[in-house]
């Protein structure tokens, strides 16, 4: 190999390791299997190919043909200890400043670039260019194993959604002048951490507009729980567990779904009778996405119609 094959070998190579720690623009108007459409390099954003735009639909001339634009970046979390993905997904390329922003928190094993079940961006995206729904977007951080609690010491997955996504979602122009999120929804055990997150904004007198849990864990013994090793003991559990602390987040308007073939519905029919959510939708199906994306125009229709008016 000549020495001007090697460099750019090794140029090109560096290149792919520096574009792991960059931002990307990603594919997937649905929210799951994330590709990549465009990347960040040292000298700025590669442009898309034309076909590629017209295929995912970003470069449609107008709103009710466009697809939704979602990104994603590496950031550091002192919150986790550790580098995460942020991923953001809007309903439009060019959307308006303090765009309002819901959580979309994964479930266990996943990360941020699966969090939002099959569909979502683009139901969402559709929705909002029918003007069905208002403008809002979502927004997705990797949260590890622990049902979004700080179960391993330095390692507070609770603590960067509170501090850190809206320090985040502030510096790109998102979510109001504060950027906190004016709503949560998850997944399993995003699920979970959506409902202990709406507690423990009602704890800082920040009570979120909304929480959307579909398919939530909840779990109703300690020695299935105690399988996932995401907490201490039953104790810690039960200090954290939606199920024991269904009034403390009654005033926050809820929406349920679950499949009926689940193994969360016997939890999630409890949570249903004690806490009468404002949506409790069960219908046949089984835990996963088969069963998840049925339910997303329900979703985003219920988070819709709780986006804060602009003042």
């Amino acid at each position: 190999m000549d020495g001007g094959t090697e460099s750019g070998a090794r140029a090109r190579a560096g290149a792919r390791r520096w574009l792991s720690r960059r931002s990307v623009l990603i594919a997937g108007a649905s929210g799951v299997g994330v590709a990549a459409l465009t990347v960040g390099t040292a000298t700025g954003t590669l442009p898309f190919s034309a076909a590629l735009q017209r295929a995912v639909g970003v470069a449609s001339p107008t709103p009710a043909t466009q697809l939704g634009t979602p990104t994603v970046e590496r950031v550091y979390s002192a919150a986790r200890g550790r580098e995460v993905d942020l991923l953001i997904m809007l309903p439009t390329k060019a959307p308006s400043k303090g765009l309002p922003m819901s959580l979309m928190l994964h479930g266990l094993h996943g990360n941020a670039r699966h969090a939002a079940p099959t569909g979502l961006l683009k139901q969402l995206s559709s929705d909002v260019a029918k003007r069905a729904v208002p403008a809002y977007g979502f927004v997705a951080v990797d949260g590890g194993d622990n049902y979004w609690h700080e179960n391993t010491p330095g390692d507070n997955p609770m603590a960067m959604l509170l501090e850190e996504v809206p320090r985040w979602l502030q510096q790109r122009g998102l979510a109001g002048s504060d950027g906190l999120p004016f709503a949560s929804a998850g997944l399993s055990m995003g699920g979970f951490g959506a409902l202990l997150y709406t507690r423990r904004r009602i704890e800082r007198r920040q009570p979120p507009a909304a929480v959307a849990a579909i398919a939530p864990a909840l779990i109703t013994s300690w020695p299935e729980m105690s399988k996932r090793r995401a907490f201490h003991d039953a104790t810690d559990w039960g200090s954290m567990d939606p199920l024991r602390h269904v009034d403390a987040t009654k005033s926050v308007p809820t929406g349920v779904w679950c499949g009926t073939e689940d193994d969360f519905i016997g939890g999630v029919r409890r949570f249903i009778q004690e806490a009468r959510p404002a949506v409790a939708h069960t219908a046949k199906g089984k835990h996963g996405d088969a069963f998840n994306r049925t339910v997303v125009p329900s979703v985003v229709s219920f988070l819709g119609k709780h986006v804060p008016k602009k003042a």
